[in-house]
């Protein structure tokens, strides 16, 4: 069962930037579309980005694009989230999630959820002065 662990989360200035991985062991990544997700305190967990097994397919959620960017990095077997730029309301907890087989594509590219299979534990960002 592919297991996904988050890590990188902290505390930040507003401005400041984070790097997120996402990680796995025993599976290598590059078969699956990996999915970032966040949830913030009070609210529904919303779709932030999403990588295809092709490097050059990469999708964000409209409000984040320019900020935020997601990447490959397949000698550590991780997907990054390189954030910048950061603002309060980009606190939250953040996920990563895998999807693997022929759906992957329509479910990255609508970052959905619902269409993950493995979801990690989760990382907290806290944005704040």
């Amino acid at each position: 069962q592919l297991q996904l662990v988050e890590s990188g989360g902290g505390l930040v200035q507003p401005g400041g930037s984070l790097r997120l991985s996402c990680g796995a062991s025993g599976f290598t990544l590059d078969f699956y579309a990996i999915g970032w997700f966040r949830q913030a305190p009070g609210k529904e967990r919303e779709g932030v980005s999403c990588i295809d097994t092709s490097p050059d397919s990469t999708y964000y959620t409209d409000s984040l694009k320019g900020r935020f960017t997601i990447s490959r990095d397949n000698a550590k077997n991780t997907v990054d989230l390189q954030m910048n730029n950061l603002k309060p309301e980009d606190t939250g907890v953040y996920y990563c999630a895998a999807v693997g087989g022929w759906q992957r594509f329509r479910v990255c590219a609508d970052i959905s959820a619902g269409g993950m299979n493995a979801w990690g534990k989760g990382t907290l960002v806290t944005v704040s002065p």
